[in-house]
């Protein structure tokens, strides 16, 4: 069955705390609202907290949508829904040609995609292996889609390997994590190859061919982009280009720029942290 030029997904977002012995007050930052961009639309999103707080919108730094909200009551849990409708189109990569010396010219443009953090940068070991890709790569295109199929291939997808924590060092030395780590290591591996790379998360249906009106269980999800005269994406995990099954939320340097959610609490005890995501082809 071929794949469809367009799908329309609604996608249900639950996330929140439970506290052991209750919390006063908490401040918290949601990363939940998809993007409208050149290969999607949303056409409807409502946030949701409960207890009820007080809220403000706006886009930060990196072009996100982010919820900021506070809740001053007492309470013995935090739950956020997240509900967007996106129509999402499938859009051809064209491949780059950009020149390995071209790249000096975008150095100060995406330098703070250059930034070599503690989350992205690579061993001394997995350093060995890019510079013997890094040789044998015409262009910057070509060595980046070979570091996405190296990571492809070496690391292992396994929930429970890694801690969202983690870094690229900690899934490379595992061989194993899941997507926010294969999307680290690659970013990790282009920035020192001096390709701008960016830290990509939303949602990937799971299905490759989604039955209409049928809901699954689905997850955040992570892939990256790189700069090759424009921006082009890739999903190391899933070793395939986004497509039309792929929703972004947010952009950034790594994962420390667009958690889903994010913020501080006021608690004499411990806290769980409960997550679900589901998600429904409507056409």
């Amino acid at each position: 069955m071929s794949t469809p030029q367009t799908m329309q997904l609604r996608i249900r977002h639950t996330t929140g705390y439970e506290y052991a012995e209750g919390a006063a007050a908490s401040y918290n930052e949601a990363r939940m609202t998809p993007l409208t961009t050149s290969g999607q639309y949303v056409l409807r999103s409502r946030l949701e907290v409960t207890p009820t707080a007080w809220s403000v919108d706006y886009r930060d730094y990196w072009g996100t949508n982010v919820t900021s909200f506070e809740v001053h009551e007492p309470h013995d849990a935090l739950m956020v829904v997240a509900t967007s409708t996106v129509e999402t189109t499938a859009h051809a990569q064209e491949p780059g040609h950009v020149a390995w010396e071209a790249l000096d010219a975008v150095q100060d443009e995406w330098c703070e995609y250059l930034v070599l953090s503690d989350w992205v940068a690579p061993t001394d070991e997995l350093v060995a292996e890019l510079e013997g890709l890094r040789a044998t790569s015409a262009t910057p295109g070509d060595f980046a889609r070979a570091v996405c199929a190296l990571m492809h291939e070496r690391i292992s997808y396994l929930p429970g390997a890694t801690e969202v924590s983690s870094t690229a060092a900690d899934a490379w030395a595992a061989r194993a994590g899941v997507c926010q780590d294969l999307a680290h290591l690659v970013v990790g591996a282009l920035r020192w190859a001096r390709i701008p790379a960016r830290y990509v998360s939303g949602y990937l249906h799971p299905s490759t061919d989604p039955v209409v009106g049928e809901a699954v269980a689905g997850e955040s999800h992570a892939w990256v982009e790189w700069w090759d005269g424009e921006w082009v994406g890739h999903d190391p995990t899933n070793a395939i280009d986004p497509g039309v099954r792929h929703v972004v939320v947010a952009r950034g340097r790594d994962y420390a720029d667009n958690p889903p959610l994010r913020g501080i609490y006021s608690t004499e005890g411990d806290s769980d942290l409960f997550v679900s995501v589901e998600i429904t082809r409507l056409r």
